[in-house]
């Protein structure tokens, strides 16, 4: 998160990033999920909103992270994209990203002004249990060898 943080620090946005809770370790999915709405709502906060700062807050609960990215209030530059291609980018990529791994995403204005994208993504034994399920249903199906044999003609 730091190398993707930095990145939007040198492009001029002032990024802050704060933890509250003990931080815990997401299943592989659910940690590319939380990179990725990241970078995608501090990218729409470069595109479309004339905001100068962005909040990236993650807060750890037993069973969840809470992954909020707010900017500072900046007058909308121009609506924000919604593809309709399935995973694709923008607010529908990224509600699609939280769905795929368990969770969900809100966006729109933030409480104290601005614009919020708030997500929330299981944690532990759900998770676990969640990407074991759809890893086991995407393996592509094995059918046994027929037990015709060939023709000797």
């Amino acid at each position: 998160m730091a190398g993707l943080t930095a990145s939007f620090r040198s492009a001029g946005l002032d990024v802050t990033v704060s933890t509250e809770g003990e931080p815990q370790q997401l299943t592989p999915a659910a940690d590319l999920t939380a990179f990725r709405i990241v970078q995608e709502a501090l990218t729409n906060v470069t595109k479309h909103a004339a905001a100068k700062t962005a909040r990236v807050r993650l807060a750890y609960s037993h069973d969840r992270l809470t992954l909020t990215v707010a900017d500072d209030g900046g007058a909308l530059r121009s609506a924000p994209p919604t593809p309709q291609v399935p995973g694709g980018f923008g607010l529908v990529g990224m509600r699609e990203r939280a769905q795929s791994v368990g969770g969900r995403l809100r966006a729109g204005p933030g409480p104290g002004g601005g614009f919020e994208v708030r997500t929330e993504l299981p944690l532990g034994e759900a998770a676990l249990a969640r990407e074991t399920a759809l890893a086991i249903r995407s393996r592509p199906s094995v059918k046994p060898p027929s037990a015709a044999r060939p023709s000797s003609t």
